[in-house]
Parts: C-alpha cells; structure tokens; sequence
C-alpha cells in the first residue's frame, strides 16, 4: 500500500521528475532544512536576459517560495526559514524579488559560489545540512557539493550535465519542469508536501487570519541584505 509519501513523490515523478535518492533519505533530508538558497538565471526563468542584461520572474514562482517559507513557518512553530538568491551575474529583478519579499539576501557577481555560501552560513550561523540549495548549471556545483538538498531545475538540451550531476552526487532531484516553465513553485510544492503541511498551509493562507497575518508581519521585519565582493570581501551594497 502507498504512504501519503510515495503519493507526493508519484504525483511529481508523474509528471517528468526524477527523485536521485531514494525517497527515505529525501524525507530525512527535508526534515532538518532551515534556509534556502537559489541561483537566479535558468532557475527563476529560462535565463534569456533583456537588453538590460537582466532576467525577470514569474509571480507563480515567487509565489511557491512565500508558500514555501510559510509553511516552514507554521511546522517550526514560528521560526522563519533563511533564504537568499546567489548569481554570478547582476540582476535587477532578483533586487526587486529580494526586497519585496523580503529575502535575508541577495549576492551578485559572484563567481566562486560557495564563497557566498560560506558568507550566508556565518551570517545565520547554519550548518550545510540545514540549507536546501535550487540550481540549474555548472557554476552553481560548488554549492551543489556541500549543502544539504539539492533541487536541480530541469533543461532539455544539457543531458550529458544531467548525467554528470547524478553520477557525482550533486543532485538529490530534478524538477519535471524547465526553468522558466515554474520549475520552482513544483519544487517548493514537493518540499512542502514531503514536510507534510502543503494543505495545512493552502488552508491558512486562505483563512489568512490569524496565522497568515502573523507570519506576514514577521517577515515584513526582515531587513533584506545585498552583498557582491569588493576587493575579495563581501561589501554590502544599497539596492
């Protein structure tokens, strides 16, 4: 007989995905998650950038990732989780992503990820087994090295990096969707239905008093950081 589990995991391996590791230790590993982490090109859209040279956002996204902290929220007993955006390129819309929903940070032009991984966890004095990292390329390996979880964002055209990724053990699942495509709201979903509070937290945000209201305006005191590096340190720059 299938558990509510293997249910969440069908309903999205259904769909196209791909769970790496075994369902047991997906569950083991969601259960000790305090922060999130995402890339931003290729993982929030499909990395086309504007003549700007920045890419946007869908609201079904940034949607999933306030579920997501919502939900964290209500199974902690109002402990709000750390999230922040790592790029290696300079993206307004990840600014206005940050500061609207009040991200704890934002880090840009940052080639060497895991030196703002280090950055964040000593900021927030969290381990790599608490951080659940989204990522979609190769310079996002670093990260996808050391930390906890790792939720990959599905491409159709890198197979052999698909490959690779398995292989080495830097990735725990691939989302069936691209990125653009809201790869992150099915991945915020699943760690949500895995934690075993997806209804609870639909439920209450459309009650939205009194739990919802609460959360809300504890996340609305979070003062949202940006970071790049300066002369090799982590600066903090105005948005």
């Amino acid at each position: 007989m299938l558990t509510s589990t293997d249910s969440i995991f069908n309903t999205f391996t259904d769909l196209g995905a791909t769970l790496v590791i075994s369902k047991e230790e997906f569950v083991e590993k969601t259960k000790k998650i305090k922060a999130f982490i995402f890339d931003w090109d290729g993982v929030f859209n499909d990395a086309t950038k504007n003549e700007n040279g920045s890419s946007n956002f869908s609201e079904v996204d940034s949607m999933g990732t306030n579920l997501l902290r919502f939900g964290w929220w209500l199974s902690t007993n109002g402990q709000m989780p750390y999230v922040a955006i790592i790029s290696g390129e300079r993206n307004v819309f990840s600014f206005q992503l940050t500061q609207r929903e009040h991200f704890h940070g934002c880090y840009y032009r940052i080639k060497h990820k895991i030196a703002a991984l280090e950055h964040f966890m000593l900021t927030y004095n969290l381990a790599l087994d608490e951080i659940a990292f989204f990522f979609d390329d190769a310079l996002d390996l670093s990260i996808a090295a050391k930390c906890g979880l790792r939720i990959m964002i599905r491409h159709q055209g890198n197979p052999l990096f698909q490959k690779y990724v398995v292989e080495n053990n830097l990735v725990d699942y691939i989302t069936a969707q691209e990125g653009g495509n809201f790869a992150v709201r099915e991945g915020c979903e699943l760690l949500l239905g895995i934690r075993g509070v997806f209804e609870q937290t639909i439920a209450k945000r459309q009650l939205f008093y009194p739990d919802y209201d609460q959360y809300l305006t504890q996340r609305q005191t979070i003062k949202s950081n940006l970071f790049t590096l300066v002369e090799g340190a982590f600066e903090a720059q105005p948005f």
